[in-house]
């Protein structure tokens, strides 16, 4: 396994040329750390830049002002120490469960038996034993998600960032592999960052939300998740966290009326 990562986002700023209009700053002077080991949320309304953020840290995306350190050295370009999942789960349709999860190891150098041995390993993590030779037309759209996680954990990463995953996903099934994620992020010790839309989420799997606005992208609070797991979803402590954030979104839960002051 991996040395969890300890990122360092140090005053990156992103901006895009368009035609015969000025720039568009998508990111302005965005820092923070995410501590190794740990799990945190980025949170915030379209447009504000999470999405981008996350391409910069998995390095598919070269150009920024500002400087983006994994273990104190910069990110230069894309690597197996950072693994990334998207809101579709991208399986290839011709291939099964197992090979397209084994695309995750394509250049990683081991052997072929330490990648069936890995392979089976995460399998079994995210509870797919006896899909392994499924197609992923063959799978629920849940189980086509943990194969995507799966996918992005084989090649064993210090950092796994998460682009609204579960965004695509019925109500009781992302409810179900929020549990898993939590679960899977305590068995494989590995940082992850997550963005979503979902507060709820946010709150129910980090130990650190980080709050992002748009016009341009920029972080306006990090707010740390001191909760007991598991994690009651009703809690007067959960619903005043959860109101919180919102509020530093520029937004008001619907339920506010009802809730006595924190």
């Amino acid at each position: 396994m991996a040395e969890p990562g300890r990122l360092e986002v140090q005053a990156v700023s992103k901006s895009y040329a368009l035609a015969g209009r000025p720039r568009l700053d998508v990111l302005s002077g965005a820092s923070f750390t995410v501590e190794p080991g740990s799990f945190v949320s980025l949170v915030g309304p379209s447009g504000c830049g999470k999405s981008t953020l996350l391409r910069l840290i998995v390095g598919l995306d070269t150009e920024y002002q500002g400087n983006i350190l994994l273990h104190g050295e910069r990110i230069a370009g894309t690597s197996l120490s950072r693994g990334i999942v998207f809101q579709e789960h991208r399986l290839l349709p011709w291939l099964t469960l197992e090979q397209n999860i084994a695309l995750g190891l394509a250049n990683s150098g081991w052997s072929a038996e330490h990648q069936a041995r890995t392979v089976r390993e995460h399998i079994a993590l995210v509870g797919l034993q006896g899909f392994e030779r499924s197609y992923p037309h063959e799978l629920s759209g849940g189980m086509a998600q943990r194969g995507a996680i799966a996918r992005g954990l084989v090649s064993q990463p210090e950092i796994l960032l998460l682009d609204e995953p579960l965004g695509a996903l019925d109500a009781l099934t992302r409810v179900r592999l929020q549990e898993e994620l939590q679960r899977i992020w305590r068995v494989e010790g590995v940082t992850m960052i997550l963005v979503t839309h979902d507060v709820d989420e946010a709150i129910f799997l980090s130990d650190k939300v980080i709050v992002m606005n748009a016009k341009p992208g920029r972080i306006v609070r990090e707010i740390d998740i001191d909760l007991p797991a598991p994690r009651d979803r009703v809690s007067p402590e959960f619903a005043r966290l959860k109101r919180e954030i919102l509020a530093s979104m520029g937004e008001q839960p619907q339920e506010a009326g009802a809730l006595a002051p924190a």
